[in-house]
């Protein structure tokens, strides 16, 4: 990339160009790279649909019928909550820096309020047990939360999910 207050073709336009970018906040611009927390997202939710009949097994077998309902609906909650996030932090990144701020700030806030909303909703119901639900959606995000450390690669050359280790 060129300066255009040192290159020697550069016009009297590209210098007026380049004052205007300098003056542009860094949290104005777009992430760039790929939608790391939305691959992650799919991974997490992937791994809550393969344990799903798992908890839904031992929630029917503690609750009966209605803890097998109240943990397919905790674990829907759970999953579509790791989705969402992920489709708004992804969605704001493309954006900006600092709308993607307040995406992770407020969607926070705005899927807690539709966790919440779902539980009043069903809590009177005769079909699903509380305990079951409130007991799934605690375990749920925690334990895939968990299991997910596993597979994340924290560090700059892999950021995202590790890639598979090849036995040699």
């Amino acid at each position: 990339m060129s300066d255009a207050m040192t290159d020697p073709a550069a016009t009297p336009d590209d210098a007026e160009m380049s004052d205007q970018t300098a003056d542009i906040s860094p949290t104005s611009l777009p992430v760039q790279g790929d939608p790391i927390e939305y691959m992650i997202s799919l991974d997490i939710a992937k791994k809550g649909l393969v344990i799903a009949p798992v908890i839904v097994a031992i929630c029917a077998l503690v609750w009966g019928s209605e803890g097998a309902a109240g943990a397919a609906v905790g674990i829907g909650l759970v999953v579509a909550n790791f989705l969402l996030s992920a489709a708004l932090v992804s969605g704001a990144a493309r954006i900006s820096l600092g709308l993607m701020m307040g995406a992770v700030l407020f969607g926070y806030a705005l899927r807690l309020g539709l966790i919440f909303l779902v539980i009043v909703l069903v809590r009177d119901e005769p079909w699903i047990s509380l305990p079951a639900l409130g007991a799934t959606i605690i375990a749920t995000h925690l334990g895939l939360l968990m299991w997910e450390l596993r597979y994340v690669a924290i560090n700059l050359a892999y950021p995202g999910l590790a890639p598979k280790q090849t036995k040699s």
